[in-house]
């Protein structure tokens, strides 16, 4: 289980812990957070669960592949290489601490 802090775009802060082998955007789904929609359900098929890793984390969560890189060309905003696709992220210990930031909207 990890402690992952989500913080949305106006600031506000949940703080949840999320089971190992969900992903980071069904954590927030499942904790009803605002700003990660996840319309596509976790396919890599929206860019809607779009975040902004803190920078420190920017190195420690796994690389992202081909098809994630390709679908954050349909986010609002990314900010490479602290943009990521939430639902690309599956939650293990390692990201116990894991800081993400909504944009301001999804598309």
């Amino acid at each position: 289980m990890a402690k992952i802090t989500y913080i949305e775009h106006s600031g506000t802060e949940h703080v949840v812990e999320v089971a190992n082998g969900l992903t980071v955007m069904e954590g927030a789904r499942d904790n009803n957070i605002p700003g990660i929609d996840g319309d596509c359900g976790g396919a890599c098929a929206c860019s809607t669960c779009h975040a902004y890793l803190a920078p420190d984390w920017v190195e420690k969560v796994p690389a992202m592949d081909d098809m994630e890189e390709d679908m954050l060309d349909f986010a609002f905003q990314p900010e490479p290489p602290r943009s990521r696709l939430t639902c690309q992220l599956k939650v293990t210990d390692a990201l116990d601490g894991l800081v993400v930031h909504m944009p301001e909207k999804q598309m």
